[in-house]
């Protein structure tokens, strides 16, 4: 049997024991508001143990995506949609496509997650230890990204950029994080001849990938959307690079063109393009001003607008409208 039948087999069992634990939780909390995390199966679970109780429901995007291409998962993120009092997706893309699902779009509000600022912020002290880390001396630079290994982070097209650097000394690749496409990547290292200049790192604590963030010259977060129309709503760790006051080049993929603005906190090249990676790089690489001028200004943004008191400030007005929604005569 494969992992993925398996996988199916059980989704009954762990349905019905999310379903009983959020029930129990909610009276043992005595809870006045259901807050579900993706659509399916989270705001589904959330519904059904609660049914009276005001609902709201966040999207991620991987729950968006399963509910667009299965139909199973469609019906029930309709239906949730109409029960909901209000909808948080982390990028407009997300509310879209929440929309185009059922999600009525008067009750449909984008809601970045946040970030941490005082776990992930500058630290300049750090860079040495992480060159020590990696064996390199303090004058190279170090290019860093974060994410699982899979089609929808592009991490393909970073390591296909780097023969095209032209930075002296040559930049050496840090990547952090685990999936199924660690061995390919690889390949395609070696394949590429920069087998000696890219460090697979394997999965980091919160703490680590926040100190990888402040000590990298450039940080790097390629998304795309994958072949089979799966992205991210809203990479965490693109937050997380803007407030660590990382110069960072990115994409437009999903929510990113939603936080990330090309020339003031960061850079943004085409999907899939490896060319423009590597020419977005050497240009930072070449440009101490400007890499240090994009980092101010992604700090200060972050500070301003994603971190964490002014998520939870946007999460409580969803609970007040999904209050104010209960309410009404249906």
């Amino acid at each position: 049997m494969s992992v993925r039948a398996a996988a199916w087999i059980a989704a009954p069992l762990a349905l019905a024991a999310g379903w009983f634990k959020a029930m129990r939780v909610a009276q043992k909390r005595r809870a006045t508001v259901m807050h579900g995390h993706w659509v399916v199966p989270g705001g589904g679970i959330a519904a059904a143990a609660r049914p009276s109780l005001p609902l709201v429901v966040s999207l991620h995007g991987s729950d968006v995506f399963v509910a667009e291409r299965v139909a199973v998962a469609r019906r029930v993120a309709t239906k949730v949609f109409r029960r909901a009092g209000a909808v948080t997706a982390c990028s407009a893309d997300l509310g879209r496509r929440a929309i185009a699902l059922g999600a009525p779009g008067d009750r449909v509000e984008v809601v970045p997650y946040g970030v941490d600022v005082t776990r992930f912020r500058p630290d300049a002290a750090g860079r040495r230890a992480r060159h020590a880390e990696l064996g390199l001396p303090d004058a190279v630079p170090i290019v860093f990204a974060a994410g699982r290994l899979v089609r929808k982070k592009g991490f393909e097209y970073l390591i296909d950029a780097l023969p095209a650097l032209t930075s002296s000394p040559r930049p050496v690749l840090a990547l952090a994080g685990a999936g199924d496409l660690g061995d390919e990547l690889a390949g395609r290292a070696r394949h590429a001849g920069v087998a000696d200049r890219v460090r697979f790192l394997g999965n980091l604590t919160q703490d680590a990938v926040g100190a990888w963030f402040a000590a990298a010259d450039v940080v790097v977060a390629p998304s795309v959307r994958d072949d089979s129309g799966n992205v991210d709503g809203l990479p965490n760790v693109v937050l997380e690079a803007l407030a660590a006051g990382a110069p960072l080049v990115t994409t437009m993929a999903g929510g990113i063109g939603d936080v990330v603005e090309h020339d003031r906190t960061g850079v943004i090249v085409a999907e899939r393009d490896a060319p423009a990676i590597a020419r977005a790089i050497d240009a930072l690489l070449g440009d101490s001003e400007r890499r240090t001028r994009l980092a101010r200004e992604a700090r200060a943004r972050v500070e301003a607008r994603y971190g964490w008191p002014a998520a939870a400030a946007r999460f409580e007005a969803a609970y007040d409208r999904a209050l104010v929604f209960n309410s009404m005569p249906r």
